[in-house]
């Protein structure tokens, strides 16, 4: 009997050493996961579930750094964004948001990332080869100007400018030299409905926070994209 206690005695004394030790790190286990979610939340604009600027900012370098000459960066700014918000409603300009948000995810897939940068202004990152940008560019100024649908069944005509750029033009991965050359592109193609692709003209423009300036927001230094 004796040796039996021996015996078993090292064992229990184990399993209890290990529970005791569980209960703790369970604890913390589930502490650090609330943290990630919570971290992961704030990092996703709450009205179209993008990332914000600096969750984007993070998933685009990534993307840039990645693929080089194969990363393609794509800055989005509706047009008469706000006629559509002060003459039908917040409501009716959040959905046209929200649906926005959803066609620049679908257009960017597995392969990229979308950030809501501000107020009606987007940011794409994303791995598309030269041989395929003007056709993918073209098809995602198509689906942008899809009207919207809204909750009572009327439907919202939306339009989008465009402007994007590639390390293998202007000869840098920097996002915000990227981000710079696809905002000025954007503008010059402003209500064309036409997609324009930055050339080096473009990274020359001068720019607050990696945005042209003069654009709303960008009289106040901030955070560089």
């Amino acid at each position: 009997m004796t040796s039996t206690v021996r015996v078993h005695a090292p064992s229990a004394n184990r399993a209890l050493i290990l529970t005791s030790l569980a209960v703790p790190l369970t604890g913390w286990t589930v502490h650090a996961v609330s943290l990630h979610r919570k971290l992961a939340a704030a990092r996703r604009d709450p009205l179209t579930g993008l990332l914000t600027r600096d969750g984007y900012t993070a998933k685009a370098r990534q993307i840039t750094g990645r693929y080089g000459d194969h990363a393609l960066v794509v800055i989005v700014d509706l047009d008469h964004f706000k006629q559509i918000n002060d003459g039908h409603g917040h409501a009716v300009g959040d959905r046209v948001l929200a649906v926005t948000a959803q066609r620049l995810t679908a257009w960017a897939g597995s392969r990229g990332t979308a950030g809501r940068l501000g107020g009606d202004e987007f940011a794409v990152a994303v791995r598309i080869g030269a041989g395929r940008r003007d056709l993918r560019l073209a098809q995602l100024a198509t689906l942008l100007a899809q009207p919207v649908q809204l909750d009572d069944g009327a439907w919202a005509d939306v339009t989008a400018s465009i402007g994007a750029a590639s390390p293998d033009i202007l000869g840098t991965t920097d996002l915000s030299a990227l981000q710079r050359a696809a905002d000025a592109a954007m503008y010059a193609g402003k209500h064309t409905r036409r997609p324009v692709l930055a050339d080096r003209s473009h990274a020359t423009v001068p720019s607050v926070n990696g945005r042209r300036a003069g654009r709303p927001g960008t009289s106040a230094v901030g955070a560089a994209a």
